[in-house]
């Protein structure tokens, strides 16, 4: 199984595909979307979604993992950010890729055993769990720390009949 997880932003957006065979994972392709806080709002979700629809017609994941909207203290940031979730959501469904949703506390806990976790925590559970050699940008640790989280919940999916267990 293949995972897009995607950390979305309006500024930097980050991702990571994560494939799981036989219980290893394995980073396949990571990174950010950057866009220019020069730029008019609209073009920056623009990018976004042109660059999400880009990732998901090379790489073909079979389900993607969001982060899901939290209550911020700004207002304005919350908007940028549902913008943004938009954009990824819609490029999502144009690609026939299944979604699924998760929130901070879940994805921490998942990835660290803590839902409180710092950034730093997160990005050290990462490099360790997917054995990789550098440090990843936060934004991309974030990203295959939401994939991984999917990865976590997708063992429990072979419930017995009539028994449901996650979204």
């Amino acid at each position: 199984m293949l995972v897009l997880g995607v950390d979305p932003g309006s500024r930097v957006t980050g991702y990571g595909l994560i494939e799981k065979k036989n219980n290893l994972l394995t980073c396949i392709h990571s990174g950010h979307i950057s866009c220019s806080s020069k730029n008019p709002f609209y073009e920056r979700i623009h990018k976004i979604f042109q660059d999400i629809n880009e990732i998901m017609v090379h790489y073909r994941p079979d389900e993607m993992a969001i982060e899901n909207i939290f209550n911020a203290k700004n207002v304005q940031s919350s908007l940028k950010l549902g913008h943004a979730r938009g954009a990824i959501l819609v490029a999502a469904v144009q690609c026939g890729v299944g979604i699924f949703e998760y929130t901070p506390l879940e994805i921490k806990k998942s990835v660290v055993g803590y839902g409180r976790a710092s950034k730093e925590q997160v990005r050290s559970m990462v490099k360790i769990i997917l054995k990789l050699k550098t440090n990843p940008g936060f934004d991309t640790s974030d990203a295959l720390a939401t994939a991984i989280c999917h990865l976590n919940w997708t063992r429990f999916e072979a419930a017995p009949e009539g028994m449901s267990i996650r979204r």
